[in-house]
């Protein structure tokens, strides 16, 4: 009896999406932004005060956060930056702690951890009726798991103190993901409950809100050669973070497989090079004015 096809768990999530990172370029390519526009964007922040708040929104496990951090700091020599971090799943929270643990150089950085999904929140913050405003706020490769995109993006919108800024790191529309999810929408199973969003989408719902924004495209890869090989463990692991489901090469109906499997091939997808595959994972970081 084959077992029926079930979501990944929180755990299982985090051990896919380690498979993920070690073959894709997507922390080299926001690197890339890192380097090139990151110390534009954050030489603006502050307007003078002596204290930035920050507020990371689904943070992980952290490297991305205090990367931005250090910048910051180099940006402004001296200032205290009061760090918030809102991330529901207790192993990124326990892997974030342990890196600032780890870090000589954050003395001026205060740190607070909300174990929460964003809209909790949101909920909380509406509850308590204490509007806390921030300089720097970003959500990065997270608005995927949010039930209601459009109101959450403008409710941290609506935390930016003036001259603050909001980063949304997203996939680009240029990415194999969204192809995936426009044309091959069919060869996903249904237990991936992620929101198939680009950054047109989240372009458009800032033109709704009449907001302004700058939009910053870098390309990414991730090679996915070992999804195609039978009884890989790693390109098990591949193919379970994208599909949002727990051993899919192994619940899934062959027929869906193999489609699957055909769609990451197709030219919008995926390139070849020295007889590897790799997907497009190009994204957008979308910076947006208070």
């Amino acid at each position: 009896v084959i077992p029926s096809m079930r979501s990944l768990t929180a755990e299982e999530y985090v051990e896919a999406f380690k498979s993920f990172l070690d073959h894709s370029t997507e922390h080299q390519c926001m690197d890339e932004f890192n380097k090139g526009e990151m110390p534009n964007i954050m030489a603006g922040l502050g307007n003078g005060k002596s204290t930035i708040n920050v507020l990371g929104v689904g943070s992980g496990t952290g490297e991305q956060d205090l990367k931005m951090i250090r910048i910051l700091q180099s940006a402004h020599p001296g200032v205290l930056i009061d760090n918030e971090i809102i991330e529901p799943n207790p192993q990124h929270v326990a892997a974030y702690k342990e890196l600032v643990n780890q870090a000589p150089d954050l003395q001026n950085v205060s740190f607070i951890w909300h174990q929460l999904t964003s809209s909790e929140y949101e909920q909380q913050v509406k509850q308590n009726g204490a509007h806390k405003k921030f300089d720097f706020i970003h959500m990065i490769q997270m608005l995927y798991r949010v039930e209601d995109i459009p109101n959450t993006i403008k409710f941290f919108h609506s935390c930016l103190d003036h001259h603050g800024k909001l980063l949304i790191i997203i996939l680009s529309d240029s990415s194999g993901w969204a192809s995936l999810w426009k044309k091959y929408r069919h060869c996903l199973p249904s237990t991936d409950s992620g929101h198939y969003i680009t950054s047109n989408g989240i372009t458009d719902i800032l033109k709704r809100l009449g907001v302004e924004y700058c939009v910053y495209e870098f390309p990414s890869g991730w090679d996915i050669t070992k999804c195609f090989i039978d009884g890989d463990p790693v390109g098990g692991q591949m193919m379970d973070f994208l599909t949002g489901t727990k051993n899919f090469l192994g619940t899934a109906p062959p027929g869906l497989r193999r489609r699957l499997q055909e769609a990451l091939c197709q030219p919008e997808c995926s390139s070849k090079k020295d007889g590897r595959i790799i997907f497009s994972n190009n994204l957008s970081m979308i910076v947006v004015e208070s």
